[in-house]
Parts: C-alpha cells; structure tokens; sequence
C-alpha cells in the first residue's frame, strides 16, 4: 500500500516545489522587496552573489559635490542586459539612505524603506542596460554620499551594492 502513494506524494511535492518557484518568481518581477532595503540583497531562492569588484555594471554622476536642496543625474551603465535593480543614495558618514528620486526611466518605480521616494527599484522584468535617474538632496546638509546600486542579471545571479565614487557635499559661504 505504500508504494501506491509514492507517485502521489512525488507529485504533490513537485507540485508545490513549482508554485513556491512560481509565486517568488512574480513577487520580484515587479520591483524589490522592502526587506532588501537595508542591505540590498534580493530575496529569490538559490541566488549567486558575485563579487562587486568584478562586474559590468557603472553607476556614476557628472558632480563631484552638491549642495543641500540640488538635483543630481545618476546614471547606470551597463555591458550586459540584467533584469532587475535597486537604487539608493546613502550617506558616507554612517550608510543611512538618504534623498529622494524624483525623475525614473520607464521600468522603474519608486520603493519607500524609509521615507517616500528614497529607493528605486525595476517594475517589470523587462531587459535593462542603461539608465538615468534624477536624486534630490535634502534641504538640510547631510554630507558626503555614495549612490548605491544592486543589479539582478537572471533569477540565480546577482552583483550586490555597486558603488558610486563620493559626491561631497559642498561648503556653503
């Protein structure tokens, strides 16, 4: 008699391995999870973390200093296509995120971890290589900042937390 349910249970444990695959499949194809938000790793099963000294991906600015209240352009540069993303602006001082995004490529959105607006992440999983963004410094001075980004090239692979060179915050006479 029990070798008649082994088919049975075989095929019910596929069946829910394939709708567990299923359902964080489409939770992450519409944008990161708000629990990357601190240290920007995505949640999919199984996923490599590659080196960030060791990839394709650039994110950069034109300024090298800002001023409280200024609108800086972020862009991401790429060699390959990747999937998925997720964007922020943290202090250099002690990793807070900081800012807001207030101009966004289409295939992206907006993400809140702590204050409206301070995260981007993908909306679809559509294939991305380059993008351009706009970051809004605070009205009060918060100092120097590095932009962060973590890059999701295909379900297992990912490159987390590729850093930007500091953009200082300017001296105000």
């Amino acid at each position: 008699m029990e070798d008649g349910r082994r088919p049975h249970t075989a095929i019910v444990g596929w069946a829910c391995t394939t709708l567990c695959l299923v359902s964080y499949v489409a939770a992450f194809s519409q944008g990161a999870s708000l629990s990357a938000c601190t240290d920007m790793m995505p949640r999919h099963l199984r996923v490599q973390l590659h080196s960030s000294n060791n990839n394709y991906v650039t994110v950069h600015t034109n300024m090298s200093f800002y001023f409280p209240g200024d609108k800086v352009p972020v862009t991401v540069r790429s060699t390959r296509d990747y999937m998925g993303f997720m964007l922020q602006a943290r202090k250099v001082s002690n990793n807070e995120i900081a800012g807001t995004f207030i101009f966004l490529p289409p295939g992206s959105k907006l993400l809140t971890c702590f204050e409206d607006g301070d995260t981007v992440t993908h909306s679809d999983k559509s294939l991305k290589r380059n993008l351009s963004f706009v970051w809004k410094a605070p009205d009060q001075p918060i100092g120097d900042i590095k932009f962060f980004i973590s890059i999701v090239q295909s379900y297992f692979v990912y490159w987390a937390k590729i850093e930007s060179a500091v953009v200082a915050q300017g001296e105000q006479n």
